[in-house]
């Protein structure tokens, strides 16, 4: 984990930052959002990609390719998540009081 921090740090902060860009640009959708068969089916193939990372089942280049794409894939997530935050939060103070 050091050593994908350590050499591959400007992909990291570019995926962080990617998902801050596109959680601050993105709209807020009041859709039905994903179907729960599919909220379980992606959770479980998550668990199963984290499980795999962990328990070291892939070998080699391929194990190492997968831990990366979780790593930015979480990193982006987080990105995300503090992107809409931020929209939010800079939103609501710009609206006047009612």
């Amino acid at each position: 984990m050091a050593y994908l921090a350590t050499f591959y740090w400007g992909w990291l902060l570019g995926s962080v930052l990617l998902g801050l860009a596109m959680g601050w640009i993105s709209v807020v959708q009041h859709g039905e959002g994903v179907p729960k068969k599919w909220r379980w089916a992606l959770a479980a193939l998550a668990a199963a990609l984290v499980a795999a990372a962990l328990t070291r089942v892939v070998p080699g280049r391929f194990g190492y390719w997968l831990d990366l794409g979780l790593i930015m894939f979480a990193l982006y997530l987080c990105g995300c998540a503090v992107g809409s935050w931020l929209r939010n939060w800079v939103v609501s103070r710009s609206q006047p009081a009612a």
